[in-house]
């Protein structure tokens, strides 16, 4: 009977042992959970950086072709960005389903025009863009000569 309990307590882990794997995944898991929070926010304001640029170059094609016209005050808009079809639309029900995808509560690092905003304290805090989508206004900006003056397209994000 002595030999059977002999094999038998020789297999296995201990208590002991088990307790420093667990303590060490979860040590493991503590640092690796904010490491992904901080690259998962950074991918979002990725592709929200992605839809404002592709939404600009949309506002530039269209009034280089024509399609956009300004009114007397010089501006065109507001007009609503449909990431599905490439296209600025006027309005924004044909824009939807909202796209953006940034949350002010991290800032993932991404910096383009005025997508993140500076706090109170200097401290540069995310764009909150979940749920919305974007707002292309257009408007004629003059120069010295004809070759100086241009277009300004000022982007936003807006509530459905």
């Amino acid at each position: 009977m002595t030999e059977w309990r002999d094999k038998q307590n020789q297999k296995g882990f201990t208590l002991a042992e088990m307790l420093i794997v667990v303590a060490i995944i979860a040590v493991l898991v503590s640092i690796s959970v904010p490491v992904f929070t901080d690259k998962l926010e950074k991918a979002r304001e990725a592709s929200d950086i992605a839809n404002m640029r592709s939404a600009k170059a949309a506002a530039i094609m269209d009034y280089l072709d024509g399609t956009i016209v300004l009114d007397d005050n010089k501006e065109a808009g507001p007009y609503y960005y449909n990431v599905s079809e490439g296209v600025l639309k006027e309005d924004i029900e044909d824009a939807l389903p909202a796209y953006g995808q940034g949350t002010d509560s991290i800032d993932g690092g991404m910096r383009f025009d005025d997508y993140n905003e500076t706090g109170g304290d200097g401290k540069v805090i995310g764009t909150d863009a979940k749920g919305k989508v974007i707002k292309v206004m257009i408007t004629a900006t003059e120069g010295d000569s004809d070759l100086d003056a241009g277009i300004l397209v000022e982007m936003s994000w807006v509530d459905e």
